[in-house]
């Protein structure tokens, strides 16, 4: 196909995805999100968010076609060396290679914060619909309970939760979970209640809608937008709880390479071998701060209260 061709179609493309015009419902679809995206890639900020994070979540995915070594395998006569041509990032304090256990650590923190995400966000769109469209004392009971899980710092909770569970990461998962819910919930009430008094709500009830098909079919999808902006927000968060728990000794336990386990093992040598410690905390860092960047960008998008 010739460069005029390629040019031609991909023109024809993003005329019918800008169309101001559009002739179908999937068409208005592609176009909003087409907009959307155009929006996105205009903040840098966002996009180097987006970038890191892609980055991040790949390498740690290819983990074991990147490393370098084994995570876990170990070679005392390696201890504590610092960063060289054989080891990137150096050694620990048992001659593990750095590098490969932050990749492998990688896995295990994002996925325990992508496990997180997965329970908490589905609960708190349940519990906030719920709450906001039943009203009354439903709406009361669910918000009492709301209230008693943010009264307590999410990091305390958490470790009473662990506590009780036993240490791991599934405890961890669990727990993090459990204390991560309430905004989500807060959020998507506040949502239902300022959607719920719609004329198209109403009109919908009034053609004999359930109050379930209501709330899953035209109230929830309109609240996806504000909780995907608060999930990316709150994601630092959830990281840092965490990584929290594993230096604390109650999330994932050793020799699993876990970024907030890999500091409580080695923070005795923050002096004088100072990167062993520091490498998985600038990788924290990192993703916290990325999915904050991309956090910022999605909510200028996304909210529609910055419209």
């Amino acid at each position: 196909m010739s460069n005029s061709a390629v040019l031609g179609l991909s023109s024809s493309i993003r005329s019918y995805l800008l169309s101001e015009a559009p002739s179908s419902r999937r068409q208005a679809a592609w176009g909003g999100a087409c907009r959307r995206w155009l929006q996105l890639r205009r903040n840098k900020l966002a996009m180097t968010g987006l970038v890191t994070v892609i980055v991040l979540v790949a390498a740690a995915l290819a983990a074991p076609l990147l490393a370098t070594h084994a995570p876990g395998a170990q070679d005392l006569t390696q201890r504590l060396q610092p960063p060289s041509a054989q080891h990137w990032l150096g050694t620990d304090e048992l001659g593990r290679d750095l590098y490969s256990r932050v990749l492998y650590g990688g896995r295990v923190t994002l996925g325990m914060v992508v496990a997180v995400v997965l329970l908490v966000a589905p609960l708190g769109l349940a519990v906030g619909t719920i709450a906001g469209y039943a009203g009354g004392i439903t709406d009361r009971i669910l918000m009492r309970i709301t209230d008693i899980f943010l009264a307590f710092p999410r990091l305390v909770l958490a470790l009473a939760f662990v506590a009780a569970l036993g240490p791991g990461v599934t405890s961890a998962v669990i727990a993090v979970a459990l204390t991560a819910w309430p905004p989500f919930a807060l959020l998507s009430r506040s949502e239902t209640l300022a959607i719920r008094r719609a004329d198209y709500i109403a009109v919908v009830r009034l053609m004999g809608a359930s109050p379930s098909r209501i709330i899953i079919s035209h109230i929830a999808p309109l609240c996806v937008s504000s909780l995907i902006v608060r999930v990316a927000l709150d994601m630092s968060g959830i990281i840092m709880t965490a990584a929290g728990l594993g230096f604390l000794g109650m999330g994932a336990q050793p020799p699993m390479p876990e970024w907030g386990t890999m500091i409580a093992t080695t923070r005795g040598f923050i002096l004088d071998q100072w990167w062993v410690p520091t490498i998985p905390g600038v990788a924290i860092l990192v993703a916290s701060l990325a999915f904050n960047l991309l956090g910022d960008g999605l909510r200028d998008v996304l909210d529609p209260k910055q419209e």
